[in-house]
């Protein structure tokens, strides 16, 4: 009899045990369900906030500037042409600087798409090669007051245009743009960096001034997959990291101020931490070298209609000394993207929020998405006073208790 009942109980048991799996097995599959459910609409709000379900996927233009093979196959006095893919700014500059004049010259008119687009060539020369590329390339003539510091017009095409005197400045400041710009219009980054050197020569007219306008990345074109992903920006830091590196090179301005407006906010996060150490340090020196002085010289970054930087933090953005972050305009729609990241799609952190960790600058005055270098407004003046070192001189936003970065 006891048999049989221990059989019995123990059979009870097996049941018990069989119905509380079961039931553990639902409740995990509600959990999974309900996880399921919150990435989908987390993935929704990215992928749709921003009209961000549909656009056309671009191909980044990397690697070296078109016609390097005919200049890897030339020689100039008897001696190799460094090479693009490889050399780097500095080594370029040296080799530019052992040349004659008319050895520049014959080589920038020979190898146009190469010298206009070589990172540590003079900037001068540099400018003369472009405008020989644009003539050739579009049948026409530059207009005199451009000046072009890159022509790249394959694919949707690249461009660096500069308003200043690049070559004299003190102070320099570096638009890098979101979406939708390319060789065609990049009208944007234009009208940027001309109301940024217009208000820097009103408010500090003996101070020799440039703004470079640097599209030179192949941006999202419109809010497709390519806007709620970092593809592009990976492609494009390196871009930008080697442009700062010649800028380094060829240049006596203290280092650039980068002002990066919506996706562009990407690429400034992930440029070389490296770049803050290019301006007038000994060579061969690691980081660990680098003393405080070292990074005084590291410049600014700003952000602004950001929809994120892919970062946690003010102090994760590399190679800058302050982070800074613009409180968003009036009717700019990146406020209603979520500052999520899911399976590769969003961009993560507000960067005005105080938990980030930036300097916020204030905006008013300025509407919508474009309107942050609109003449008259305090986001203006504030990238000005930025550009100078004239710190005490920016309009915060009401509330900033400060951030990243001394001073």
């Amino acid at each position: 009899m006891w048999q049989r009942e221990a059989v019995r109980s123990g059979g009870t048991r097996g049941v018990d045990a069989h119905r509380a799996g079961r039931a553990a097995a639902r409740t995990a599959r509600r959990r999974l369900a309900r996880a399921t459910a919150a990435g989908t609409l987390a993935l929704t709000a990215v992928v749709g906030a921003g009209g961000w379900a549909a656009g056309p996927q671009q191909q980044p233009i990397t690697g070296p500037p078109p016609g390097t093979a005919a200049w890897r196959a030339d020689t100039v006095q008897g001696r190799e042409l460094p090479d693009p893919a490889t050399a780097s700014p500095r080594r370029v500059a040296a080799f530019f600087a052992s040349l004659s004049p008319d050895a520049r010259r014959e080589l920038a008119e020979r190898h146009p798409g190469v010298v206009g687009n070589l990172d540590g060539a003079p900037v001068a020369l540099r400018y003369a090669a472009n405008a020989l590329a644009y003539a050739r390339h579009t049948g026409r003539p530059l207009p005199g007051e451009r000046q072009l510091l890159a022509f790249d017009p394959r694919g949707r095409g690249l461009v660096t245009e500069v308003v200043g005197d690049l070559s004299r400045a003190r102070r320099v400041a570096v638009v890098v743009p979101g979406s939708d710009l390319d060789l065609a219009d990049h009208d944007g980054a234009r009208t940027a960096a001309r109301n940024l050197h217009a208000r820097l020569e009103r408010t500090a007219p003996g101070v020799p001034t440039a703004v470079v306008a640097w599209v030179g990345y192949t941006t999202p074109d419109g809010l497709g997959i390519d806007a709620a992903t970092d593809r592009l920006a990976e492609a494009g830091a390196p871009r930008l990291t080697r442009f700062l590196t010649g800028l380094a090179a060829t240049t006596d301005a203290a280092t650039p101020a980068l002002f990066c407006h919506s996706y562009g906010s990407l690429l400034c996060a992930r440029a070389d931490a490296d770049r803050a150490d290019t301006h007038r340090t000994d060579a061969g020196r690691t980081d660990a070298d680098r003393t405080d002085a070292d990074r005084a010289d590291a410049g600014d970054v700003v952000f602004l209609g950001s929809p994120g930087t892919g970062l946690s933090h003010a102090a994760d953005v590399p190679g800058a000394r302050r982070v800074w972050a613009t409180e968003l305009a009036e009717a700019d729609w990146v406020a209603h993207v979520p500052h999520v990241r899911l399976l590769g799609l969003g961009h993560g952190a507000d960067p005005t929020d105080p938990a980030f960790g930036a300097r916020v600058v204030s905006a008013a005055g300025a509407e919508g998405h474009d309107g942050y270098f609109a003449p008259g407004t305090a986001s203006l003046a504030a990238y000005a006073a930025i550009t100078l070192g004239r710190y005490d001189a920016v309009p915060r936003a009401d509330g900033d208790a400060g951030g990243s970065g001394p001073g």
